[in-house]
């Protein structure tokens, strides 16, 4: 015989003989299928659903929620909360809502307040090690995010967007689980263009985000306790380029009847507009850049401006000139313009963005960075993007600084942020860029943090494509990853949680 309990959001089925509780269904995850292994993630399962773990009696593994007491033999149950605390999630480039407008968005820049603890560590020169380590999820080619969805505790995705394969990580048992489609679900492959998933600002139960796949939109929905994933479908049409949003408008490329078109519409009146792009290329787009009322997709061919409201205007760059997408990203200028790096052929220049008749600025070298946060080889560029850089130290002309994410604060008057400075490199910031397909590494680099103090994090023997390390925000902890590393390497942010 079993008893059934329901509680707010979840059902349950005790087992009269054993004394044990069973989850039958939840809200937001449909049916469970609880003997599948859930039964091996109790500690995990329990939090996500704010249920009750025995504290000191052995009658079952895990209650239901709200239960405070063992109906067994009435010792008290460990209540876990059940409501989402309030902890800002992580989304990567685009995902970031918090920045103010003049800020452009869909650039590796962050909001949460990272040097305020990691400025606290031991400055330069003196070297750094991690705190913590992960071990890199088992398809490491992926993006994360890191976010409640709709749970009282954050959890880590990574999504191996080139294969479609959605992992979760299991912070109880220190193990990723990668979370089967059901059926139905559309698959989460996506390689046309740079990837960008679209978080929801108010998530139900187990809604992760709108994500971009070779087949269309999707929304996108977890299920934890069973390890599983179902998708709904936003826009049935193949995707060309990551989807951005502008002013509560949803945009992305797609084709349709084989020509690519803007899609847009409104999330909250359902409200949806096409426009023509004739002559748009169908792949190989970065990540779309919002900034100014307008969003931006860049090609090696050209850039496309879109307006809400308005049709979208492709313009191809000059003759001769072409951009350097893998330097960074766009930047500003002092009066609000935005500028993107490129080269034509006799040197570097900045050319003006969103412009019909765009200015070009010349430059006496290659600059890595993004807004604002810019480096000629070792030094900083304070001013201007087309400025002579600021020279602190002249033994840092033999080094090569990369940006890999920028913390904004308006209480600094200098960009701050997280870099991977190549040691003992003098060649073309091309070549230390495309390393790998060369066959070539870089003997040693450091990862630093540069801020009112320059701290040095870790240091890295024989690094290969720099391009691929990829930082994250997750429990408290900034992480830092790249495909070939066995392990994930983590600093403690005690500040920023």
């Amino acid at each position: 015989m079993t008893y059934r309990w329901e509680t707010p959001a979840s059902v349950w089925q005790e087992d009269e003989r054993s004394g044990e509780f069973a989850l039958l269904a939840s809200e937001g995850l449909g049916l469970v299928d609880w003997q599948a292994g859930a039964r091996g993630r109790l500690p995990d399962v329990a939090r996500l659903l704010g249920a009750s773990l025995p504290s000191a009696c052995g009658c079952a593994p895990i209650y239901p929620e709200g239960f405070a007491f063992c109906p067994n033999c009435g010792k008290p149950l460990r209540r876990l909360p059940g409501t989402p605390a309030r902890q800002p999630g992580w989304w990567g480039p685009g995902g970031e809502s918090l920045l103010p407008r003049h800020v452009p968005h869909g650039l590796p820049v962050t909001s949460l307040p990272l040097g305020d603890s990691l400025e606290e560590r031991p400055a330069a020169p003196h070297p750094g090690r991690p705190d913590l380590a992960m071990p890199a999820p088992p398809n490491a080619l992926c993006v994360f995010a890191a976010a409640h969805y709709g749970f009282p505790e954050q959890r880590l995705l990574a999504l191996a967007h080139t294969r479609g394969v959605l992992q979760y990580w299991d912070p109880a048992a220190a193990l990723w689980h990668v979370l089967a489609p059901d059926e139905g679900a559309a698959s989460l492959a996506f390689t046309a263009s740079c990837y960008a998933w679209l978080p929801v600002a108010e998530p139900r139960r187990g809604e992760v985000a709108i994500v971009p796949t070779s087949a269309g939109l999707q929304r996108l929905w977890i299920n934890p306790v069973s390890e599983s994933y179902r998708t709904e479908t936003v826009l049935d049409a193949p995707l060309v380029a990551a989807p951005g949003t502008m002013r509560r408008h949803l945009a992305c490329l797609a084709l349709f009847e084989g020509r690519v078109r803007l899609w847009s519409a409104r999330p909250d009146t359902g409200a949806v507009e096409e426009f023509a792009c004739p002559d748009v290329p169908g792949e190989g787009w970065s990540r779309p850049i919002g900034y100014d009322g307008r969003l931006f997709w860049l090609h090696e061919g050209g850039e496309l401006a879109w307006r809400p409201g308005a049709a979208p205007l492709f313009t191809p760059w000059p003759p001769g000139w072409q951009p350097r997408l893998d330097f960074g990203g766009p930047t500003q200028s002092r009066d609000g313009r935005l500028w993107h790096i490129g080269h034509d052929g006799q040197g570097y220049s900045f050319l003006e963005l969103g412009s019909k008749a765009p200015q070009r600025m010349p430059i006496d070298g290659a600059r890595l960075g993004f807004a604002n946060f810019l480096f000629r080889r070792g030094h900083p560029v304070l001013d201007e993007p087309w400025s002579g850089e600021h020279v602190e130290d002249q033994n840092q002309d033999d080094t090569l600084v990369l940006p890999l994410l920028r913390a904004f604060n308006n209480n600094r008057s200098q960009p701050s942020g997280l870099v991977l400075r190549l040691h003992k490199y003098t060649g073309r910031a091309e070549e230390a860029l495309e390393a790998r397909g060369q066959g070539r590494v870089i003997a040693r680099a450091t990862v630093e943090w540069i801020g009112r103090r320059n701290v040095i994090l870790d240091e890295v023997i024989r690094l290969s494509h720099p391009l691929a390390c990829q930082p994250f925000v997750y429990d408290g902890c900034l992480w830092l990853h790249h495909p070939d590393w066995n392990l994930m390497r983590g600093w403690r942010l005690e500040e920023a949680q």
